[in-house]
Formats: C-alpha cells, structure tokens, sequence
C-alpha cells in the first residue's frame, strides 16, 4: 500500500527506512530521497514510523 501518494512511497518501504533512521516522517522521507509534498500523509507516515520503532524495542525490553 502507499503511504504517499506524491512521492510513491510504500509502506513496506518507510517502515525499512524508520528502522534504518531516527528522526521524524520528514526526515525519514529525506532519507528516501524524497520529501513531503502536499503533507497529507504526514499523520499516517508517524503513526507507522511509531509503529515500526515500537516493535522494534518491545523484544529488547522483553528479553
């Protein structure tokens, strides 16, 4: 599924870069080589950079 339309940025693929950077959707989106354009995505590219970071501590804090 696409998250940004504008920039054709797919889930799967923000999700990567999240793991892969710290920093807020505008600067995970800079890591893509791409940056927000109408900014409509925004709220639902946080809530899954959010998403991807918490699941990656929870094992962490589980062990």
């Amino acid at each position: 599924m696409y998250t940004c339309i504008c920039n054709a940025i797919k889930e799967c693929d923000l999700r990567k870069a999240a793991r892969q950077h710290c920093g807020d959707a505008q600067s995970v989106y800079a890591k893509l080589g791409k940056r927000p354009n109408c900014g409509t995505c925004l709220d639902d590219a946080t809530t899954i950079i959010d998403e991807e970071r918490e699941m990656a501590i929870e094992p962490a804090v589980a062990a």
